[in-house]
């Protein structure tokens, strides 16, 4: 990040930075959203169609989450959460066959996605947000969740959707 009396410059992204880091895929579509304080929108994934996801936020801050739901993996059903914010300017790359979600933690919260392949509703995988089994700390006393994302099922309920660990 570059700051200066204007403001600020930072460069969100750079393919030569991010194959260095291992990510090698290139970006086909970006998605942004737009959340108020205690949002939780998530977990979703996608599967057979797969999609990575790089997220960053222009505005206001979030806890993201991400949860490997790879079948097999060793880390099968452990999950990861980083503030991300601009100010800090810290991205988290989402990998296919992983959940993703997040809690705003301010108003207006902006967050762009930058994704490794289309979205395919017929793809598309929801794991209810408060899975006891991940335990998700949230850090939200009156979460605001949509009716699909409450509704969504358990993680053991899924197992014949989610993605095949490759080693």
């Amino acid at each position: 990040m570059f700051p200066d009396p204007r403001g600020y410059f930072f460069e969100s992204f750079s393919a030569d930075r991010y194959r260095d880091a291992g990510i090698t895929r290139s970006f086909v579509q970006d998605n942004v959203s737009v959340s108020r304080k205690d949002v939780i929108r998530g977990l979703h994934l996608q599967n057979p169609v797969q999609q990575g996801k790089l997220v960053t936020v222009l505005r206001g801050a979030i806890n993201d989450v991400a949860v490997d739901v790879r079948i097999g993996s060793p880390s099968f059903g452990r999950h990861v959460s980083v503030r991300l914010d601009d100010r800090n300017h810290r991205q988290l790359w989402i990998p296919r066959g992983f959940a993703h979600g997040f809690v705003a933690l301010t108003d207006e919260t902006i967050v762009l996605y930058k994704c490794d392949a289309p979205y395919d509703r017929a793809s598309e995988v929801g794991i209810r947000w408060n899975d006891p089994e991940i335990n998700i700390d949230w850090g939200v006393v009156e979460p605001i969740v949509s009716e699909k994302d409450a509704a969504a099922p358990l993680l053991r309920d899924l197992i014949e959707k989610l993605p095949r660990f490759e080693g």
